[in-house]
């Protein structure tokens, strides 16, 4: 009997990640050394499989429906919860966390393995923009919300001029960034007609090629060290609302766009994703939610294991690509 391909794609990438929830709690990475190997996978191999993936790929062959139908999603979904929880940098960051997925760490090796190159240049599209956006709005949400907060306190006013000092600071960080700037590199040069010299090409190639299972065994490292105590419920929560509610509006964007086929399946598989976490580096730097993010993003990541396999199954027998 043949497997299912949603089975022979998820398997390796849940295997990766309880390899290294098991190293994590037999302390062979000690906890020293997990920022080194971080470093090591955003700096150094996710660039160079960002680059290389990109650097063939010409603009005028990509489709930026599907980028626009993801952010019609998010957007709504990102704004509804500020909105519902009033603004704050609490509401904030529980908001980027119902709509940031983990596209790099997971969603890179899982859409390869489950749809090929094709997939994976659909992906690497919302990615180039998925921080790029998401982040730039939190960020300047979060500057306003703390500043008028601030200001409330001692009488200081939220001039215009400081408002845009905050989102050109917030741009300027999202822009150069390890994720984005490698993709919109490799663009950039693929429009340029050249091929990389092999002697170049083949050190990037076996950098990218580490990048999948380091980048998953690293999950696996942070989920060790993770602790529900205490926040079990508003984290499922959520997880649910991450894991279940934004696929289903962004599925729902995509018909309404008239997206159908691979690229429909990649952004409902891209918003089931878990959360992603740099929703927690924005907790820690703000100093709000941070037990109930890292809560969040554990219960979401071993929610992923049944909700995306749900979502892939689904999305297998509904979409013909």
């Amino acid at each position: 009997m043949t497997e299912h391909p949603v089975f022979l794609s998820l398997t390796p990438v849940f295997l990766l990640i309880g390899v290294g929830y098991l190293a994590g709690q037999m302390r062979w990475i000690r906890s020293a050394s997990v920022q080194d190997l971080s470093n090591l996978v955003f700096l150094v191999l996710g660039p160079a499989l960002l680059f290389t993936t990109m650097s063939t790929v010409q603009i005028d062959e990509l489709d930026l429906r599907p980028v626009g139908a993801y952010f019609v999603a998010v957007g709504l979904l990102f704004g509804f919860s500020v909105l519902l929880r009033g603004l704050s940098c609490r509401s904030v960051v529980l908001a980027l966390a119902g709509t940031f997925s983990n596209l790099v760490m997971i969603g890179i090796m899982l859409v390869k393995l489950a749809y090929g190159q094709d997939g994976l240049v659909t992906l690497l599209t919302l990615i180039s923009v998925h921080s790029l956006v998401l982040l730039t709005a939190a960020t300047i949400l979060l500057e306003l919300a703390q500043a008028r907060e601030e200001g409330a306190q001692h009488a200081s006013p939220l001039t215009p001029q400081r408002i845009v000092r905050i989102a050109a600071s917030a741009i300027k960080s999202a822009l150069i960034h390890p994720v984005p700037l490698p993709i919109i590199c490799g663009l950039l040069f693929a429009q340029t007609g050249w091929a990389l010299p092999q002697v170049v090409q083949l050190p990037l190639q076996l950098l990218g090629s580490a990048f999948g299972p380091l980048a998953l065994v690293l999950v696996g490292v942070s989920l060790a060290g993770l602790s529900l105590c205490g926040h079990w419920q508003p984290a499922l929560g959520l997880a649910l609302s991450k894991n279940l509610l934004l696929p289903l509006m962004v599925g729902a964007s995509a018909w309404a766009f008239g997206i159908e086929g691979l690229a429909l399946v990649v952004l409902v598989v891209a918003a089931g994703l878990p959360v992603g976490a740099n929703v927690y580096l924005f907790a820690q730097r703000y100093r709000v939610v941070q037990d109930l993010t890292t809560a969040t993003m554990g219960v979401s990541t071993l929610l992923a294991l049944l909700t995306l396999s749900g979502w892939m199954l689904l999305l297998s027998w509904l979409v013909e690509f």
